[in-house]
This record gives C-alpha cells, sequence and structure tokens, in this order.
C-alpha cells in the first residue's frame, strides 16, 4: 500500500525468508509518521486497552484469517520451518498494534486494525 505521494504505508513480506526461516509476520508498517504514532499509542496502554475492547472471538478469527492467508502464500512445495500464529506471530490476544494495523491497512478484517484507526484521530 501506497499513500497519496507513492511513498510505502505497508509492505507485504513473504512468508518465509530468503534464508528459509519463517517470517510470521505478514505485513509491515513502514511509514514514519504512522510507526510514530501507533508507537505512542502502544506506549499509554493501547495494547491492553485494544485487547480489553476488542471481542475475544472477532479477534481470534481474525488471527486464523491472517495465518491462512500467509499460509496460503508458502509454496506447495515447501517443506522447511513454517511460520506460526497470527497477527504478528501470536496465537491469542494482542501483541503488536502496528502489525494489526499494518493489516488493517492493506485491507484485512481486524478489529484491532480498525480500533487502532479510530484511536488515532487526527494522528496521520
Amino acid at each position: 500500500m501506497r499513500d497519496a505521494s507513492s511513498e510505502p504505508v505497508v509492505i507485504r513480506n513473504a512468508p518465509v525468508l530468503d534464508d528459509g526461516r519463517p517470517m510470521p509476520t505478514r505485513y509491515w508498517l513502514v511509514a514514519a509518521e504512522l510507526r510514530a504514532a501507533v508507537s505512542r499509542l502502544e506506549s499509554a496502554g493501547g495494547v491492553r486497552a485494544a485487547e480489553a475492547a476488542v471481542d475475544a472471538e472477532a479477534l481470534a478469527e481474525a488471527h486464523r484469517r491472517y495465518a491462512a492467508e500467509r499460509d496460503a502464500a508458502l509454496p506447495a512445495s515447501w517443506t522447511g520451518l513454517r511460520p506460526s500464529g497470527g497477527v504478528g506471530g501470536t496465537r491469542r490476544g494482542v501483541k503488536c498494534l502496528h502489525a494489526h494495523y499494518a493489516w488493517f491497512l492493506a485491507g484485512g478484517d481486524d478489529p484491532v486494525g480498525r480500533w487502532v484507526h479510530a484511536h488515532l484521530g487526527d494522528q496521520p
């Protein structure tokens, strides 16, 4: 995903790095101003607040969808280690608002990403 000036906002990672190590984080927030805004939200207790505000089953389903999308990108012949977990590599709960927001911005149906978006307000 790119912004209005064609600068990248979110990148999509391959599920496996060039050296064969699994990469659980499919979407990565790269826009500096957005990263900083999400960091401020995290430092103000945003991870706990988002986890408390979002329905646990909706979050679990988001982790399943994320993992399924990432795993579908693995080559059919892949026999090495596989990425695990859902958003940000976690199996449940919220680990990183950046990862949730990146997936949301890339079009993912992520309730935590929606929460972040609503709480950023007028920030970039």
